[in-house]
């Protein structure tokens, strides 16, 4: 099995760009601990269509044992080819997979990059299945590593662009309000932003009730696909 991800990692070194890996570094925050082969993300999307094609027949499990194997080795474009193999078995999640990916989520994330690829849509997706599992983020929100922290809100991105959810969003928010990590604050300010294309009035209401403490950066993210009137009078102190 270990020359499937054999012949991926030559196929991401082999298509290498130099100028995007000297770029690299400016996309990441202090902190975030990124190894990068120096691919174009549309890149990276080929190769992993193309790889997924190769073992679309396997039995789920041996498909993330190789995800696994690809989180390990610790590069960035390689974790997002284990997220893609991950979200096209989407149709193939059971309850006991939320243990493969918190285990992803607790033990690999490193940067927001990687937080937002592995969250947006295979855990996302996930949970719109089983949203049982909410109970499970809340409890990440409350955790002491910035990416579960961001896992928590970013998970939500698609669900609340559906209008799902809505109370849940708002109780993660409460959670993470206070969070003095601006990439935690980024995560859950973009969530309400998701939720806001379905519950625009809703979650003015909450941005306003929560306007003399919440973080500007959360606020600005949170409010930015309203209208101008109600920016202003979110943003008015």
């Amino acid at each position: 099995m270990s020359h499937i991800v054999d012949n991926i990692r030559q196929a991401l070194i082999e298509s290498s760009d130099r100028k995007t890996l000297a770029s690299s570094d400016r996309f990441f925050k202090e902190g975030e601990a990124a190894k990068v082969h120096g691919v174009k993300m549309g890149e990276v999307s080929k190769i992993a269509k193309y790889g997924f094609q190769q073992i679309k027949g396997l039995p789920k499990q041996e498909i993330f044992d190789l995800c696994e194997e690809l989180w390990q080795a610790g590069y960035l474009e390689e974790s997002v080819v284990a997220c893609n193999w991950a979200e096209s078995l989407h149709k193939q999640y059971a309850p006991a997979d939320f243990k493969v990916f918190e285990h992803w989520v607790h033990d690999y994330l490193t940067n927001w990059a990687d937080c937002d690829t592995l969250c947006n849509h295979t855990i996302g997706m996930f949970v719109m299945q089983y949203p049982e599992y909410i109970e499970e983020l809340k409890r990440w929100a409350k955790s002491s590593k910035r990416f579960v922290k961001r896992a928590s809100a970013v998970t939500l991105i698609i669900p609340a662009r559906k209008g799902f959810f809505l109370d849940e969003i708002f109780e993660i928010a409460d959670t993470l309000l206070l969070d003095t990590d601006d990439l935690v604050q980024k995560g859950y300010g973009w969530m309400l932003k998701a939720a806001s294309e379905a519950h625009r009035e809703e979650v003015f209401e909450y941005v306003v009730s929560k306007k003399a403490v919440m973080p500007r950066t959360a606020l600005r993210y949170a409010i930015e696909k309203m209208p101008a009137d109600m920016k202003a009078e979110a943003m008015k102190k």
